[in-house]
């Protein structure tokens, strides 16, 4: 039987890493619900999104996460899709009226990786090579360790950033693992980073799924998929960007992870060229989550103090 009407349109990027997410995203619902498995219950509608078309230039100098949102957030508001399916920490802090976001899947392994072909590690590198990165959170977090080596914009999806590698545009590039292990692509890998030497972004590792707030359907399915220990984590670390009213223009990272029955909250603020990185740490229960991340992000606030921030807004207005 083929069903002639779709009961689940899945919104997505079209991106080898987006479209893996959202046949990982089908193939749940179709084991939860049974009605699903029917041929035609499911369809997935790829877009391309304005952060996928601008590759020549760093988010933070054209407009943030929210270009690898936008054209998802009008297809699901026009009612042209039921569901759109995310990366995590591509989604803003704020979400448009009308839409909530209820899922998140069971997360996968949050930290970076290194690729490169001139040494095992960062540290390994000679002074003064060159790293491809589009993120100020990496970059940041590099050049606090040595400020010689040089980060130079790298923009694209995966399989074209190891093209960019492989042709020795830089000597070396950083990626997350989630979405290695995802595509199968491993093997690339150089090296894990752990979280002392390059804490992950918010939300890295989760993927995200967005539904208009008036969906008892799609609110039902979604219902169904959520892991609830990965959702709480990740609003403990939105948490705490939204107090930094963080964007892809301030380097920030935080994770948070259950270790026992505590939650743990790991946060940072740094300058884009890593001479002034501030630290904070939080342990508490589950359910206090969205506070823990509040009041760390106060507690970088007040430590890096307003001139910090000035000096970020005036960098990036310079």
């Amino acid at each position: 039987m083929v069903l002639d009407t779709p009961l689940v349109r899945i919104g997505t990027r079209g991106s080898p890493l987006a479209l893996a997410q959202a046949y990982e995203t089908q193939r749940l619902l179709k084991l939860a619900f049974p009605e699903l498995c029917e041929e035609g219950a499911i369809t997935i509608n790829a877009m391309k999104s304005t952060g996928d078309m601008i590759l020549d230039k760093a988010l933070s100098e054209i407009g943030g996460k929210g270009l690898f949102t936008k054209e998802l957030d009008v297809a699901l508001l026009a009612d042209q899709v039921d569901i759109c399916v995310h990366s995590m920490k591509d989604v803003p802090t704020w979400l448009p009226d009308g839409t909530i976001l209820p899922c998140n899947l069971e997360r996968e392994d949050t930290r970076d990786v290194f690729i490169s072909g001139k040494g095992k590690t960062i540290a390994e590198l000679p002074n003064g090579s060159v790293i491809g990165s589009a993120s100020l959170r990496r970059q940041s977090q590099i050049l606090a360790r040595n400020p010689t080596l040089k980060v130079v914009n790298f923009r694209g999806n995966v399989q074209t950033r190891l093209r960019k590698l492989a042709s020795n545009e830089v000597d070396a590039t950083l990626l997350a693992l989630a979405g290695l292990k995802r595509m199968d692509m491993t093997q690339h890998l150089t090296s894990i980073i752990e979280w002392d030497e390059m804490l992950p972004a918010v939300a890295q590792g989760a993927i995200g799924i967005q539904c208009r707030s008036d969906d008892e359907r799609s609110l039902k399915y979604l219902a169904g998929l959520n892991h609830h220990m990965t959702k709480i984590a990740v609003d403990c670390e939105r948490s705490f960007l939204l107090t930094l009213d963080g964007n892809c223009k301030t380097p920030i990272a935080g994770q948070a992870r259950m270790e026992g029955d505590e939650l743990v909250l790991r946060g940072l603020i740094a300058r884009p060229d890593g001479t002034k990185v501030y630290e904070t740490s939080r342990r508490g229960s589950p359910a206090d989550g969205i506070a823990m991340g509040k009041d760390a992000g106060e507690e970088l606030k007040k430590l890096a103090g307003v001139d910090f921030f000035l000096e970020l807004k005036a960098g990036m207005a310079a």
